[in-house]
């Protein structure tokens, strides 16, 4: 029996009610929510996990006749425990997708970059191109003159593994500088230790907890989600700083409407408080810290007046959060959020973060943080790469070395900040102006350049300047067109991919394998890494003949094998959650010079940084104008699902978040579609007004992801603005390298028409699915 539209988006919605209500069961039996029987004939269930988001959580795909038809979390994966978010129920829709890229493409000899014009060609002709043409940049400029930018699970292959052996240190991943990068410096700076991919908070054992500008609910973060709902039952206190009433401060028992950029001086007044009034955890801070004194003194100018002048939040009212979360230390909590490049002193804002924490005594304890460990796993024995992969991650490594071999040149942004991470937007520059040294080449797998790195025009202009560009890829996006070459990637659904090692509190391991063949002349990436380090001459990197004899070496020599995580899908193993477990075995989680919980950085201070985080003002927003704030939607990942006729049947374009007496002053009604213009007069939309109380007057807001531009996206053209188009302005965090977007500023153009699009449903029943 097929799973029709309107049974799969019913199932979908009630996914959404069990994760945010944590009442699953009683969402499935609701008779309109689920069919009785959605096959006929024989089901397979093949363990994987998901890739619709970053998240990795593990899921058990159901087979019928070679078809896959339905998708559920696993039961026995510590990410999913059972239960899928929309994102992941519509995994089948991706892979069923007809506008999904089919087969290699090579551009036209003589059109430009940008016009979409290519001839198909075969996998062979297509990677002997790429191979030549990387061989030629190598010989007349060297291995650094092809970048590498990749996202994804399948990026390892792309940013860390085949970049490393070719001998490049211009690897970078947006979910670096475009997203973490400060929380994960600041983290490891202050507690040396990352945060990771799954932030390690202690959710569930929580009694306060203290969110700021984190977006939980809207970026459903599948488990995070779970834990979170699980605390509030039990009975914890929540308080939401944020200029938007957002889902999570619905739910809080106090919102505070911060003005947009002074969240720093808000940290630094807690902190006074908790130290002028002697709240904080004594005991923890004598026996785990360092830089206490000087922390002292540092907050003494920091008081709850001075920070009402700039936040806009009562000093009364600061005093008495600080003094709610003191009563309940150590299980009260600042949970560290994701995204965190808003304003160019990030990573001291994060250190703020982490300092408070640790003032209240929570690292490491029950209700605070828990120390994630990573599972124990081996790599594949092979020669060692000539350099270290520099590309970083959201599982927070820091990077490749410092110093580069003898015969190599370090990477292009080297030097332009602290960290040893290569940041994605800092090698667009030396793709335009040759400078420290030219970059020739682009290899891009999975990473959206027109809706992840800000100064779209300049992005444009350093592809039209490059020798080779190469784009891997499911779905033909905007940046894909403009490649030479076009090598088109099998999903998730459809391949194997590398381990998933997650680092968490019962560290484990996931399996990624397929569940059917893939669809057309698709490929996996690791077969394309494979194939293309061949072509160039790196044999002794791949002595593997395929993905399983990999797979199961890795496996076997952890004394598993791959025949049993096919069986299980998740592979689990012990933990040491909490400092009393390493203190048994009388070790000492923090890597940190000190070998302690640094409040006071004298590395910092040695390299001419601020030792202790301290308040600069935001841009000013100009006359006229409004803060461009963003965030995400709980249906959709970044902007890679927006042509998934099922998530795009729950939310089909975002809307403009405007103050109502705003809406007023500006004569605009709920609903109409205008246009936002930036202050360089670039013009973005139409989109559509959404009139709120919910959302402070000097701001507006976007969800991020849409406004695509790329008619071979069917379903996603035309829907919506796209935020990353209006980021032609970025500060750069002189210490993370993270990318600050939240420092551009839009006004509201009236006189947009409503687009002439198609229903999605109508869309999607013409073609054919």
């Amino acid at each position: 029996m097929k799973l029709d539209r309107r049974r799969f988006l019913k199932l979908s919605a009630a996914s959404v009610g069990a994760v945010a209500f944590g009442s699953r069961a009683a969402a499935l039996r609701a008779p309109w929510a689920v069919p009785r029987k959605w096959y006929a004939g024989e089901v397979r269930t093949v363990f994987s996990y998901c890739e619709n988001c970053f998240w990795k959580c593990g899921i058990a795909v159901k087979v019928e006749g070679g078809r896959v038809r339905k998708i559920d979390g696993q039961k026995q994966n510590p990410k999913s425990r059972g239960r899928l978010c929309p994102r992941g129920q519509a995994g089948v829709a991706q892979l069923y997708d007809p506008d999904r890229l089919k087969r290699p493409l090579i551009r036209i000899e003589g059109s430009r970059r940008g016009e979409g014009k290519y001839r198909e060609a075969s996998w062979e002709e297509a990677l002997d191109y790429v191979a030549e043409r990387m061989l030629k940049i190598k010989e007349r400029y060297g291995p650094e003159a092809v970048a590498w930018f990749g996202h994804g699970s399948g990026d390892s292959w792309f940013v860390e593994y085949l970049p490393a052996a070719w001998g490049s240190p211009n690897a970078a991943k947006p979910a670096v500088s475009i997203c973490t990068a400060p929380r994960e410096t600041a983290s490891q700076w202050t507690f040396g230790r990352p945060v990771g991919g799954h932030e390690p908070v202690d959710w569930t054992e929580s009694r306060y907890i203290v969110l700021i500008g984190h977006h939980i609910g809207e970026d459903t973060h599948n488990t995070q989600l779970q834990d979170f709902a699980e605390a509030l039952r039990r009975g914890a206190k929540l308080v939401v700083v944020d200029p938007r009433f957002s889902t999570a401060a619905s739910k809080a028992h106090r919102w505070l409407p911060i003005k947009p950029g002074t969240d720093l001086a808000l940290l630094l007044a807690w902190i006074h408080v908790l130290i002028k009034e002697d709240l904080y955890d004594r005991d923890y801070v004598q026996k785990y810290t360092v830089g206490f004194e000087e922390l002292a003194v540092h907050s003494n100018k920091h008081t709850p007046e001075w920070a009402e002048k700039i936040t806009e939040i009562p000093a009364e009212t600061i005093r008495a959060v600080a003094r709610e979360m003191a009563a309940a230390k150590p299980r009260a909590v600042l949970p560290p959020g994701r995204h965190t490049v808003w304003y160019g002193d990030d990573t001291q804002r994060m250190r703020a973060v982490y300092i408070l924490n640790a003032l209240l005594g929570n690292y490491g304890v029950p209700g605070g943080f828990y120390l994630a460990k990573p599972p124990y796993l081996e790599k594949y024995p092979h020669p060692p790469f000539p350099l270290e992969p520099a590309a970083g991650g959201c599982s927070g490594s820091s990077g490749g070395a410092e110093e580069v071999p003898e015969g190599f040149k370090p990477r292009a942004d080297k030097g332009k900040f602290f960290a040893k991470t290569t940041a994605i937007q800092e090698l667009i520059e030396p793709m335009l102006s040759g400078e420290p040294y030219p970059i020739r080449g682009l290899v891009c797998y999975g990473t959206n350049l027109f809706h992840s790195i800000p100064n779209v025009p300049r992005t444009k202009k350093a592809l039209e300047k490059l020798d080779l560009y190469v784009a891997i890829d499911v779905l033909p996006q905007e940046h894909v067109m403009w490649a030479d070459v076009i090598l088109p990637e099998c999903t998730y659904l459809e391949r194997y991919d590398d381990l998933a090692a997650i680092a968490h509190k019962t560290p484990f391991i996931e399996l990624r394998q397929p569940a059917v063949e893939p669809l057309w002349d698709t490929k996996p990436g690791w077969w394309i890494a494979r194939e293309l380090g061949l072509r160039l001459g790196l044999e002794k990197y791949f002595p593997w003949k395929d993905i399983e004899e990999y797979l199961d070496t890795r496996l076997q020599l952890i004394g598993s094998s791959l025949e049993e995580l096919k069986q299980k899908g998740t592979l689990i193993q012990k933990g040491r959650p909490y400092l009393k477990d390493w203190e048994r075995r009388h070790r000492n989680p923090f890597k940190t010079p000190s070998g302690k919980i640094e409040l006071y950085s004298q590395t910092f201070a040695e390299h001419g940084l601020d030792p202790l985080p301290d308040y600069t003002p935001p841009m000013p927003v100009p006359e006229g104008f409004y803060r461009l704030l963003y965030g995400r939607t709980p249906v959709h990942s970044f902007a890679k699902t927006q042509n998934n006729w099922v998530l795009m049947e729950l939310k089909a374009e975002n809307e403009v978040w405007i103050h109502r007496e705003e809406g007023r002053k500006l004569g605009l009604r709920h609903g109409e579609y205008v246009w936002l213009e930036n202050d360089a007069g670039v013009r973005e939309g139409p989109v559509r007004v959404r009139l709120t109380e919910r959302i402070r007057h000097d701001c507006v807001y976007l969800v991020h992801g849409f406004g695509h531009k790329g008619r071979g996206l069917r379903l996603a053209y035309g829907r919506g603005a796209s935020d990353n188009a209006l980021q032609t302005r970025y500060v750069l965090d002189p210490i993370s390298g993270g990318a600050a977007l939240r420092n551009n500023f839009v006004k509201v153009v009236k006189g947009a028409a409503r687009p002439r699009l198609k229903r999605i449903g109508q869309l999607a029943r013409e073609r054919r699915l």
